[in-house]
């Protein structure tokens, strides 16, 4: 692969932080690597807007509309424009690290196992 970086996490569980780009809005993301798949186990967005109304079943936590889709996916593709407010949060436990925060190719985020 060429320009591509592999990252080992210590769990198979994930969460993923960002600041939304168009509302400025905290946003955070529970997965899941199962086999071959990304599990979206939990989604929680602090307000709504253009981009990211809370999901069916939502419900207001604390200052979030959290809610448990369970939606899985071979892979997620993160845009990595270097135009929004910054990159992404990705952290397994305590352990966290930014990715795509600058411009270039997009991030791939998928199981070894695939």
């Amino acid at each position: 692969m060429v320009g591509a970086v592999a990252m080992s996490l210590a769990s198979p569980d994930f969460t993923l932080h960002w600041t939304h780009s168009v509302e400025k809005v905290e946003w955070v993301e529970n997965w899941r690597v199962e086999d071959k798949t990304l599990t979206l186990t939990r989604a929680a967005v602090k307000g709504s807007g253009a981009g990211m109304e809370p999901g069916d079943g939502a419900t207001f936590e604390n200052g979030w509309w959290v809610w448990h889709p369970e939606t899985k996916v071979p892979e997620l593709i993160l845009a990595a424009s270097g135009a929004t407010v910054g990159g992404w949060q990705i952290c397994d436990g305590a352990t966290c690290t930014e990715i795509g925060a600058t411009a270039g190719a997009p991030v791939v985020v998928k199981s070894c196992n695939n």
